[in-house]
């Protein structure tokens, strides 16, 4: 159980989750909550046991060496607490690994938390691989569960369907406890989704601060996207079929941000691609 002795009075906290794994492509999410420990100084308050929740051949322990010394960190869920000078309310921060098993002790524990630290905003940040091109602004979607927060933040109710991960469970849960529960999902390109993606993680904190207007400064992740993208470039300009994909995924974005876009326009946009490419095309030639 979470001891909360040394947690000091706190300012109508938001709670800001984010977890490595299959809810993390790019690194965007867990990219976003250490960037915002690092820019507000955040301090470790509080770690769940890990013992109780992961499967150490997966999420192995590290070997560090401190002061020449040799200690072993055990990898977990760890809770820190943030009080920036430019924000009136305080920030906690969760940034951990989805778990091997336990997952309804891992989420108790971490409402009860939650609750006892007085959150009364619980956001859980997420990203998944799409097809969408990396030329294109990353797109984020930000939605709950609740009618009084989706009227508040002017957000939609998300309408997937199918596997969820832990982010999803503690988004729920949240709900379910009567927070203002904000999920936040950054789409990274399923071609480009297993390196960090600085890209997606300065679009997760945008969203961010444009919900909760908050002051987030992002320093060096304009930069760093832009290095990025130019990485991404450089592999589609050496590999002709990358390089088609990437025209048909930028096309069908374009299209589906024009006022008369439709999921019909959309799909004739992939099928024009797709007939270009497909068996009957490799015959011709």
């Amino acid at each position: 159980m979470i001891e909360l002795e040394d947690l000091p009075p706190l300012n109508d906290p938001i709670m800001i989750v984010a977890c490595e794994g299959w809810n993390d492509a790019g690194e965007a999410a867990t990219g976003a909550v250490d960037h915002l420990a690092e820019l507000w100084d955040a301090e470790p308050v509080a770690a769940l046991d890990p013992e109780d929740y992961y499967d150490f051949q997966v999420n192995r322990p590290r070997v560090l060496l401190d002061k020449g010394r040799r200690r072993i960190q055990w990898r977990t869920t760890r809770i820190l607490l943030a009080q920036p000078e430019d924000i009136d309310r305080s920030i906690i921060l969760v940034s951990g690994i989805e778990p091997s098993f336990h997952w309804r002790g891992y989420t108790v524990e971490l409402m009860e938390f939650a609750q006892a630290a007085g959150a009364t905003t619980f956001v859980t940040l997420g990203a998944l691989m799409a097809d969408v091109a990396h030329t294109r602004a990353i797109p984020v979607t930000a939605t709950s569960e609740d009618d009084a927060t989706m009227h508040r933040f002017d957000l939609e109710p998300s309408g997937y369907e199918g596997p969820t991960g832990i982010i999803g469970v503690l988004s729920d849960a949240a709900t379910q406890s009567g927070l203002t529960a904000i999920s936040c999902w950054a789409a990274v390109p399923h071609y480009a989704g297993h390196a960090p993606s600085p890209k997606a993680t300065l679009a997760l904190l945008t969203t961010l601060a444009s919900l909760f207007d908050l002051p987030i400064d992002t320093t060096d992740l304009p930069e760093l996207a832009q290095q990025w993208e130019a990485g991404i470039n450089s592999l589609a300009e050496s590999d002709e079929e990358i390089a088609e994909y990437v025209e048909a995924l930028e096309k069908a974005q374009d299209t589906a941000e024009l006022p008369e876009a439709s999921g019909d326009a959309i799909a004739r946009e992939f099928e024009r691609y797709l007939r270009g490419h497909g068996p009957d095309d490799e015959s011709e030639g």
